[in-house]
């Protein structure tokens, strides 16, 4: 029987045993009358319907604990953590000996003691993008040309707009769409096209929401009442998110849930879906760090999973990862141009063959020879001697030591280099690809 290890754990007296230094069972804790999820010497797969372990929060891959056999004396220094990797249930099962299994059920560095930096958290240079809610409010390329044709104005409310899947497959926006931000009622209805069309596909489905909701709540104001009152926009607008694409000419834009960190810049003029991160640096060293595989690894052991993909979070990752504290203008240079060049060799692949972002970064998992691979193996050692990493340091250790010495430092009243480029002149270090509007399924390049 599988059941989940964060079960098993609460459930047992193992669970007094966690803390800092992992979780160690005690050896009379396994008992030949071992409880349910406790999993046997040698466990076979799961059958196709047999019941199958929860993955909330249960590590990265569907984390279980097993016990030696009862009828063999318990190693009080090795303990076993068995896994399937995968969502398959033929998916393989792996079995790992580790002298304690920690907090956060991984094989590797513990990193969940990491700290929240001011100077991450307060930095506003990290959001998700925007939730419409209502397919009403999207238009088709050739819908907003007309609209845009009819009259220019509308313009400053019809915005081409990103989904995840755009980001890896279409390398541009498929879709546009009505934004009317907080404007008031009569400022919405000056744009009269887009008014209209809101008021065909949007107004109708919202207001008959909140009457059914009424209705089963037995209250006359609900969460569907209260956006009835402003149906014209969108039910999480996400001030923060355009204010933060505003602020720079090209921004950062990672799919939320992803198997790769597949970063790519993006023009201030496209909207963020909620589905992809909105990170807002226009720099190439800021790109740099971010689809470094230091950050890669940051993101794995800190973020979620949804089924088998990493689900980046800002709060338990970027508010956490500490970025290079004293890097050399030199090192800085190397990390910008490791970044271009990336993103160069990338284009050309991909206009060369045809290819998506996703189908280009499918090569990566094939053996052999791959100039991909190269030139993320460029960026990662220029990353590494920003931070002045030596070469033998485990990534997750260095950076756990890095984020805990930072976060005393701050906790000490002393100021920390926060996110981004670090320093005044950026000159040389900002250059201007981008994906634009007119890059929407060209895979061409597009200047910011």
């Amino acid at each position: 029987m599988h059941v989940s290890i964060v079960n098993w754990v609460k459930g047992s007296a193992c669970a007094q045993e966690m803390g800092s230094a992992g979780f160690q069972p005690a050896a009379s804790d396994f008992q030949s009358d071992a409880p349910a999820g406790i999993l046997p010497e040698n466990p076979e797969p799961p059958r196709a319907g047999s019941a199958q372990p929860s993955r909330q929060d249960a590590g990265k891959s569907g984390l279980e604990a097993r016990a030696p056999h009862p009828n063999r004396e318990a190693d009080a220094s090795r303990y076993r953590l068995t896994f399937q990797r995968g969502d398959s249930v033929d998916s393989p099962w792996e079995t790992h000996e580790l002298p304690v299994i920690n907090p956060a059920l991984s094989i590797g560095t513990d990193v969940t003691g990491a700290r929240v930096l001011a100077a991450n958290a307060t930095a506003k240079k990290c959001y998700t993008g925007q939730n419409p809610v209502n397919a009403g409010f999207f238009l088709t390329p050739e819908e907003a040309a007309e609209m845009i044709r009819a009259d220019a104005r509308n313009r400053e409310v019809i915005f081409p707009y990103m989904i995840g899947r755009d980001l890896v497959e279409d390398y541009g926006p498929t879709r546009w769409i009505i934004d009317f931000a907080k404007r008031d009622q009569f400022a919405a209805r000056s744009y009269a096209l887009p008014w209209a069309r809101v008021q065909e596909r949007v107004m109708p489905i919202v207001l008959a929401k909140a009457e059914a909701e009424k209705k089963a709540q037995g209250k006359s104001v609900t969460r569907y009442t209260r956006i009835g009152e402003r149906w014209w926009q969108f039910y999480d607008y996400r001030p923060g998110t355009i204010a933060a694409i505003n602020s720079v000419p090209r921004w950062i834009a990672l799919s939320r849930t992803s198997k790769r960190p597949i970063f790519e810049f993006i023009s201030q003029q496209i909207h963020a879906d909620s589905k992809l991160m909105v990170f807002a640096f226009a720099d190439d060293y800021s790109f740099g760090i971010l689809s470094s595989e230091l950050h890669w690894q940051w993101t794995v052991a800190r973020g979620s999973t949804l089924k088998g993909d990493q689900n980046y979070t800002s709060d338990t990752v970027f508010d956490t990862f500490p970025w290079p504290q004293k890097p050399k203008r030199g090192e800085i240079a190397e990390v910008a141009a490791a970044a271009v060049a990336l993103r160069t060799l990338r284009r050309e692949v991909m206009a060369a063959h045809g290819w998506s972002l996703r189908e280009l970064y499918r090569t990566l998992d094939e053996p052999g020879d791959n100039p991909l691979r190269t030139a993320h193996a460029r960026l990662d050692t220029a990353v590494r001697a920003a931070y002045a990493m030596p070469k033998p340091a485990d990534p997750l250790a260095f950076l756990l030591a890095l984020n805990l010495d930072l976060a005393a430092k701050e906790k000490a009243g002393e100021t920390i280099t926060p996110p981004g480029l670090p320093l005044k002149d950026g000159k040389g270090l900002i250059s201007d690809d981008c994906i634009g509007i007119a890059a929407a399924n060209a895979n061409v390049r597009a200047d910011c």
